[in-house]
């Protein structure tokens, strides 16, 4: 079936009131039939609701639909975007490992590889994401994933997937991509190779700014590449915290089935079923919202690249973009999502120009269907260095839009006053 039709079907059968809308299952704990039944679920001999923290059932169709558009076997949500990314790299890696990660990253990504999890003993190295050369020469025998965005925030850099998973695959490693602004309705990084994708479904799923969560979703038949990868003796490996269970054995999706016991278990980031609820809601019209920002922020992006204070234009929808051959190859239609950032000549000008909007709300998210303006440097990359942000694509002079549903004519007239202001 078509995405649009996935998006509005997959992974709901209708109960047995013949409910239309997905209901929001609001409950902590389920009812077992007797003894037996509840030690079955537990041994994974039947499949079935144990705890909202493990599972729900709103929460599933959200799984299940939000697999289905990836393209994937099995998904698990999380509390937000940054659980689900932690949720993917340590399901992969331990202390004494090293994950290699884009420089072009999120500025909370950043320092949750670089920082956070130094503290847990796993080692972050950083490759551009367009030099496969520098890639290749970070991988050792301990590296445990390749983890990068397909199109990066805020440098709005077009990653060229099929180029790293080979090289990932070449060396009988995992893949992680962050596909939360593209979304899987322009770009479905399985299809070039990638084994892992993260979300954070606060952004163009729910589409207005109302929830905080996260997906991460697996590729079908991942369980061949882990199955005795001496890269991942433990999903190979009896699992002593889940009587002895041997991941790779269940013959069910087991990066998703280690995420779910074992992580989501003990760590707790479970998503609320109301924000399930509202995610599918998002996920209903994604496909009509994806085309129409991405028409808006093409329009914005030649507008400014006109403007004779703009020094730089970053949207790879733009033929004279670096981006544009790898947007047209990896993107649907060559549609590339509603992100943009333009440079102007200082730190100071930057934010003279962010101050001076109207219609643009300053605010440091992104995907809502409303027009946001953000200054990174000074907000959500306020912790690098000069030379830090230089090497992740944010000069101080940088000024990121995550370009809504307003009439573009608008978008660009409020733009226009508060770059002549």
């Amino acid at each position: 079936m078509d995405l649009q039709t996935l998006a509005l079907h997959a992974g709901y059968n209708k109960d047995a009131q013949g409910t239309m809308a997905v209901p929001i299952y609001q409950t902590t704990a389920y009812e077992f039939r007797d003894v037996e039944h509840a030690a079955n679920l537990f041994a994974l001999k039947e499949l079935g609701n144990i705890y909202t923290r493990l599972n729900n059932p709103t929460t599933e169709v959200f799984e299940k639909r939000f697999a289905s558009l990836e393209g994937g076997e099995a998904a698990l949500a999380t509390a937000s975007g940054m659980s689900a990314i932690f949720f993917a790299l340590v399901n992969a890696a331990e202390a004494g490992d090293n994950i290699v990660c884009a420089k072009q990253l999120y500025g909370g990504s950043l320092t949750q590889t670089a920082h956070t999890l130094k503290r847990f003993g796993i080692e972050a190295r950083f490759f551009d994401v367009h030099n496969m050369i520098e890639l290749e020469s970070l991988i050792d025998e301990k590296t445990k994933v390749i983890f990068f965005e397909s199109l990066t925030n805020p440098s709005i850099d077009v990653a060229d997937i099929e180029a790293i998973t080979a090289i990932a695959n070449a060396h009988n490693i995992l893949t992680v991509v962050d596909n939360t602004v593209a979304t899987p309705i322009l770009c479905r990084p399985f299809e070039w190779g990638a084994d892992i994708t993260v979300h954070s479904a606060s952004k163009y799923t729910t589409g207005q700014g109302l929830a905080i969560g996260g997906i991460v979703v697996e590729r079908k038949e991942l369980n061949e590449k882990l199955k005795n990868n001496p890269r991942y003796l433990h999903f190979n490996e009896p699992d002593a915290s889940y009587h002895g269970l041997i991941y790779t054995d269940t013959g069910l999706p087991a990066f998703t089935l280690r995420a779910r016991l074992a992580l989501l278990r003990d760590l707790g980031a479970a998503l609320s079923p109301f924000n399930a609820w509202l995610f599918i809601q998002g996920m209903e019209h994604l496909s009509l919202r994806m085309r129409e920002h991405s028409r808006n922020a093409l329009i914005l992006a030649e507008f400014l690249e006109s403007h004779p204070k703009v020094k730089k234009v970053n949207y790879p929808g733009l033929k004279s973009n670096t981006n544009f051959d790898n947007a047209q190859k990896y993107f649907t239609d060559g549609l590339c999502s509603g992100l943009l950032s333009f440079e102007v000549s200082t730190l100071e000008e930057a934010e003279k120009i962010v101050n001076a909007t109207k219609l643009y709300s300053l605010v440091v998210n992104i995907g809502d269907s409303k027009s946001i303006i953000t200054h990174p440097a000074s907000t959500t990359h306020q912790q690098l260095s000069h030379e830090e942000l230089v090497a992740c694509g944010v000069p101080e002079g940088l000024i990121r839009i995550s370009v809504g549903l307003e009439s573009a004519k608008d978008l660009i007239a409020d733009i226009a006053q508060a770059l002549d202001a």
